[in-house]
């Protein structure tokens, strides 16, 4: 009976709420306040004969789009009783001109060099004016994903940076010098890592205050809610927030930059922020696709910006040269005219004569500027808009930096000029001539965009060598034979992210490229692999018998105290040692490190068996895991031979971490870790993934020996056979 009740309310239910959220608007969308575009008018974008009759838009068309756009801003502003007083503050005056943010990932070969053990802020920026033009921002990337594989949380990936935080306000220093701002992100969706102390709007405003940064970018956030704000005004170092999206559009007066992850038609959609407050800035986010025409073309049209990310979690997704000389272009327009993106009379979709060409007006007192986008496939010229007559005005083509002579037609000037297939345009009125601009983007264009090649490459990854061992006959102590025999090597990435597109986790020496997916026929040599990892008294034999001290010591044996190890953990695997540590180790040892295929030969006894005891999940053969916030201590090696792979070989998989290989490209250094760890935090998809089975790897992306010490990363060492 209640349920039938509740079925004939419901349509009631629905009637009586409808009014309060309908809106005397026909053309923007009223499905949800929180969709980031405004559609264009229909009228723009050509019919197919079966999708009924079509006509141009008309110039009423327009005017009627436009009123009923600028009707229902007003009504939302009043609806969410908006206060733009933020946006005036001096502090964060810079967001309305930072149209170019990149997001850079700290591992990125180009900002860090490991030998001199400093940041090579210089270097990045150089590289990125040199193919595009610079930036205005960066976004600095230090968490994922190598978040997760032990305890250390958002602000721990910070502080466990090179030279710890008096190195990182270094580095936001130096581009601060070069006149970029430095943004940090916040991962709320990092509730499974070492709790911090206090809040998390206090701690993020603390660390932020610290290092000097400007603002937060929210990952996966809709919307950084105001106590975040609140929290950096408290301690008098504003911030300025930027998240995916926002939840409302109350929340535009405090987020004061977005990212937009749009879909790109043909006509280019209005962005709903953008229009609410036109002083806010959009930065496009679109990292997997290869071409960036749609991303730069959309910014140019709302007057907003980029973000240029080429470094995708150690995946380089590199701009083409006619991106990268297009982007310069925009960015130089941009840079040039910024007050004239901001004007509150913002016009877009302003009436032009060519189908395929759409632009935005924005008008001041002192001018006006229309930014043009060309969506063809093909060039276009001729008369392309026309505007009212006003003596005194000059018009010029912005784009091209010349100077364009208006015809008159009544109360009407018309303007001819060229657009590109796929190219933009900029027109100026104005009673003066600019001073520099006009010069400058005359020197720039000189060369057609077609003129760059638009072909995508990956990068080369190269496999860093390990140098044989001394061969020996017979199995050193502690060491169990491997016999020569033929291995299908199959083995797949567990990187989150890039799907199976060519540049994702790793191109083995016979590929001609990286991928995810990998499978080789090869022949594999005898050889002796160590029975368990390396121990912590083992360990310690190489300290006491060399000194061996690294030259970048953060984290090294940071579990250990007063040079040794902690009661109870002499047979536990040794961990916070580095890829180098490791190294040093089995040097002193005679041996080496394995090579991925070598240690999952030994795993799974060449015979394509998913664990090492078989092919069946076993919780009674491995540690127990660890679910909450901290690593658990590692279980004694050889604490459970039954999970003992065909060869004898134990503890391969679920206590502690294994580094094998490295690689590199012009951009990332990573290493092959195997085994998995016991080690699994709680709560989100983006952690560190856990790779158990002998046909998965991780890929742990490598900066600084100090920053890629782990708590739940070991090895064990291998030894050449005659």
């Amino acid at each position: 009976m209640k349920l039938f009740t509740y079925k004939r309310l419901l349509p009631l239910l629905l009637a009586a709420a409808l009014p309060s959220q309908a809106q005397d608007t026909r053309y923007v969308p009223h499905a949800s306040y929180t969709q980031l575009a405004i559609p264009a008018p229909a009228c723009t974008t050509m019919n197919q004969p079966w999708e009924g009759p079509w006509n141009p838009c008309s110039a009423a068309d327009h005017a009627d789009w436009l009123r009923d756009l600028r009707h229902w801003r007003d009504e939302r502003r009043i609806r969410i009783g908006y206060d733009g007083s933020r946006y005036a503050r001096p502090s964060s005056a810079w967001t309305q001109s930072s149209f170019m943010q990149a997001q850079m990932m700290v591992e990125d070969r180009y900002v860090y060099d490991p030998v001199t053990r400093k940041y090579t802020v210089d270097r990045y920026l150089d590289d990125l004016e040199r193919r595009f033009g610079g930036i205005d921002a960066v976004l600095v990337w230090p968490t994922y994903p190598n978040i997760g594989l032990d305890e250390r949380n958002t602000i721990d990936m910070v502080r466990s940076l090179p030279g710890g935080i008096p190195a990182v306000k270094g580095m936001v220093a130096d581009f601060h010098r070069r006149g970029v701002r430095v943004m940090f992100p916040m991962m709320l969706w990092d509730q499974g890592t070492r709790a911090i102390g206090r809040s998390w709007p206090d701690e993020l405003a603390a660390l932020m205050a610290e290092i000097g940064a400007d603002g937060i970018n929210g990952d996966t956030q809709d919307g950084v809610p105001l106590a975040f704000t609140q929290a950096a005004d408290r301690i008098n170092h504003p911030l300025v927030f930027q998240p995916e999206g926002l939840p409302s559009d109350e929340a535009l007066a405090w987020n004061l930059m977005t990212w937009g992850q749009y879909t790109f038609p043909f006509a280019p959609h209005v962005d709903r922020y953008k229009w609410l407050e036109p002083r806010h800035m959009v930065n496009i986010s679109d990292r997997w696709n290869r071409g960036k025409t749609d991303d730069l073309q959309f910014a140019f049209f709302n007057g907003v910006g980029w973000e240029s990310w080429e470094n995708i979690w150690g995946i380089w997704n590199g701009v083409t040269a006619r991106d990268g000389e297009a982007t310069r272009r925009v960015a130089t327009l941009e840079r040039l005219y910024a007050r004239f993106l901001v004007s509150p009379e913002w016009e877009p979709h302003y009436p032009m004569r060519q189908y395929g060409i759409f632009s935005s007006r924005w008008p001041l007192a002192d001018g006006t500027l229309w930014t043009i986008v060309n969506r063809n496939e093909y060039d276009s010229d001729g008369v392309q808009l026309s505007a009212p007559y006003q003596p005194g005005a000059r018009y010029f083509d912005a784009y091209h930096g010349v100077e364009l002579q208006p015809v008159r037609d009544g109360d009407q000037v018309l303007l001819s000029f060229a657009v590109e297939a796929h190219g933009y345009g900029a027109v100026l009125m104005s009673s003066t001539a600019p001073q520099d601009g006009l010069d400058q983007m005359r020197a720039l264009t000189a060369r057609p965009l077609r003129d760059y090649p638009a072909q995508w490459q990956p990068l080369a990854q190269t496999l860093t060598p390990i140098a044989a061992t001394r061969p020996v006959r017979t199995a050193p102590e502690g060491m169990v034979e491997i016999p020569a025999g033929q291995f299908d090597f199959s083995v797949r990435g567990l990187a989150i992210e890039g799907g199976n597109g060519v540049g994702v986790d790793v191109q083995y020496p016979w590929e001609a490229d990286a991928r995810r997916f990998h499978q080789h026929g090869m022949r594999i040599a005898r050889f002796f692999i160590d029975r368990h990892p390396v121990s912590n008294a083992r360990f310690k034999a190489f300290i006491d018998a060399t000194h061996y001290h690294p030259a970048d010591d953060a984290n090294f044996l940071k579990h250990w105290r007063n040079g040794s190890y902690p009661a109870g953990w002499a047979d536990k695997p040794v961990t916070w040692v580095s890829l180098e540590d490791a190294r040093a180790y089995a040097a002193w040892a005679g041996k080496r490190l394995p090579h991925e295929w070598e240690w999952q030969y030994a795993a799974s006894g060449g015979d394509g068996r998913v664990y090492p005891w078989g092919d069946g999940w076993r919780d009674d053969v491995v540690p127990k895991p660890a679910t909450g916030r901290e690593v658990a201590a590692p279980d004694d090696v050889g604490a459970h031979p039954q999970g003992a792979s065909p060869f004898g070989v134990q503890d391969m998989v679920g206590n502690v971490w294994q580094w094998t290989d490295e690689y590199s490209d012009e951009h990332t250094r990573f290493a092959i870790l195997r085994g998995g760890s016991a080690y699994r935090p709680q709560g989100s998809i983006w952690y560190f993934p856990q790779a158990y089975r002998n046909d998965q790897h991780g890929k742990l992306l490598l900066m600084a020996p100090g920053r890629d010490r782990a708590a739940t990363v070991g090895f064990r060492c291998v030894s050449d056979a005659e």
